[in-house]
């Protein structure tokens, strides 16, 4: 018998997978064009020309030892090249030191956990919040501690205040965010990082930030997304190549310490330590190769852009209470029922496949991910205009 933790684990597991589960036995009953798959943040768009012109590089690049076992950051040489990005960009005044590239930003979080938690340490997250945040955080003994946003997804600050305990070790934030589209402002980020300094002097220990931002280049209306680890120093970042270069199977992200934190030095023995006992070991060779030639390289945002403001106009036109993204490839309208399940069913009979909000941690709200192709999107916007009425008779 396996653990009764993943028993129990697999039974509240992932929204998101399960209805692209779903969308996959649907597509071989009736055929792909025939079911209007809004699940998954799976990026139809390929990866820009620069991509492949320097993959086709590396693959006729046969200088010694490149493919061998390396440092658990990884290359130093890469690791020195994003430091110069962040610090140039104003991201996050670092060296290479305090680098070390992860098996995507979902590998680097499960890093950072392993290295800063206790059992029975608290994390808090800010629902709506990615699914899979809970178990990456019981992964590692640690407690979650669920916070609210706003009705229009912004901090919460009177919230955050509520929930941070003498247990809390760590806030998981994540902006653009999946699944809102919300960026937090500048503004919002420095009222939140007083907040966070207030409370490590009233309980007199160190709580950690950790900034989840795979969605950072993809934002809207010529916005720059702010940098919240530039502000506060027990901070982490978190980053991975798998939406600015439309690569989520390659698997390729970092971490980045603040230079400033507590006990520097022995939280990065920590962090590429956990990387090697988790049995990460490093981030693959050639994708770090990669993208240490890729740093200023990104899909085309206007691509996403134009598909966020056509649906945004007929969703408003059906009568949907919904917010407007200013970054991601997501939108997280209310549902117009009550029963949002009965929703999400009444959508799947029509063959438009959504993923609930309380998959999420809000529920009441469903998620639809546009980074699919037009005619999908145009299919199944058909179908939303008329889906609430279905859902009241």
């Amino acid at each position: 018998m396996i653990s009764q933790y993943i028993t129990e684990a697999m039974e509240r597991s992932s929204w998101i997978r399960r209805m692209f589960d779903v969308g996959q036995e649907m597509k071989r009953k009736y055929g792909v064009e025939n079911v209007y798959d809004l699940t998954l943040g799976n990026p139809l768009i390929e990866p820009p020309d620069k991509f492949f012109e320097v993959l086709a590089t590396l693959s006729v690049n046969t200088s010694s030892g490149r493919h061998r076992y390396m440092s658990n950051a990884g290359f130093e040489d890469v690791r020195r090249k994003v430091a110069h990005y962040l610090t140039k960009n104003q991201i996050l005044e670092t060296e290479a030191e305090h680098i070390v590239m992860t098996i995507g930003v979902g590998g680097g979080l499960n890093v950072i956990l392993k290295t800063i938690l206790n059992p029975g340490d608290e994390v808090i997250i800010l629902a709506p919040f990615f699914a899979e945040y809970v178990f990456y955080i019981q992964n590692h003994q640690g407690v979650v501690v669920i916070a609210e946003t706003t009705t229009d997804f912004d901090l919460d600050l009177e919230e955050i205040d509520r929930k941070i305990t003498e247990k809390t070790k760590a806030i998981i934030i994540n902006s653009p965010n999946n699944p809102s589209g919300r960026l937090y402002s500048d503004e919002r980020l420095n009222q939140f990082v007083d907040l966070l300094n207030q409370k490590q002097k009233q309980f007199r220990h160190d709580i950690y930030l950790i900034s989840d931002e795979p969605y950072r280049d993809i934002v809207y209306d010529r916005v720059r997304a702010p940098s919240v680890c530039a502000k506060y120093d027990n901070s982490f970042f978190g980053y991975s190549w798998s939406k600015s270069l439309s690569i989520p199977g390659d698997r390729i992200g970092y971490i980045a310490a603040n230079p400033k934190m507590t006990d520097i030095k022995k939280t990065m023995n920590g962090l590429i330590f956990s990387n090697r006992i988790l049995g990460f070991i490093n981030a693959p060779a050639v994708m770090q190769m990669a993208v240490g030639k890729l740093l200023y390289a990104h899909v085309k945002v206007s691509y996403y852009e134009r598909k966020r403001d056509r649906i945004y106009q007929a969703l408003v036109e059906a009568g949907y209470d919904v917010y407007k993204p200013e970054g991601t490839f997501y939108f997280f309208p209310k549902c117009p029922s009550d029963d949002e399940i009965e929703f999400i069913n009444v959508a799947k009979e029509n063959r438009v496949l959504l993923v609930p909000g309380r998959g999420f941690g809000r529920p009441g709200y469903f998620r639809i991910a546009y980074c699919t192709d037009d005619r999908t999107i145009e299919r199944a916007l058909d179908h939303l205009y008329d889906l609430p009425k279905k859902v009241k008779q």
